[in-house]
């Protein structure tokens, strides 16, 4: 595996990890990020589309697929943006580290697609 490819492994797992957690125990993680606790579906949809975004990553990172590498980079700096200014806006600091987490991922594939 390529050192891009293992980057966006170890994110798919990240997404997993986050898709699992949302998806059937979504209780322990809301108030971690200062939201309320909830019994409506949305998070588990969230943790749904995780799963799926985690697929995708992992399938990507085996198969050495650099354009789908590319393509990560781009969005991960789209939602790094996104939730920072949707954390100044509802004052939900949180979604900001969720955000600093896509920037920091975006930047090692980035780093290593160059290297």
């Amino acid at each position: 595996m390529s050192r891009a490819a293992r980057t966006i492994f170890v994110f798919g797992l990240y997404l997993a990890l986050t898709g699992l957690t949302f998806g059937f125990v979504p209780n322990l993680a809301l108030p971690l990020l200062g939201l309320p606790e909830t019994t409506e579906p949305w998070i588990r949809v969230v943790g749904v589309l995780a799963l799926a975004l985690a697929y995708f990553f992992i399938r990507s990172a085996r198969a050495e697929w650099r354009a789908f590498f590319g393509w990560t980079v781009h969005v991960r700096l789209f939602v790094f943006a996104s939730f920072v200014i949707l954390a100044f806006l509802y004052g939900l600091p949180s979604l900001a580290v969720f955000g600093l987490i896509d920037l920091l991922g975006a930047t090692w594939t980035f780093l290593a697609m160059r290297g």
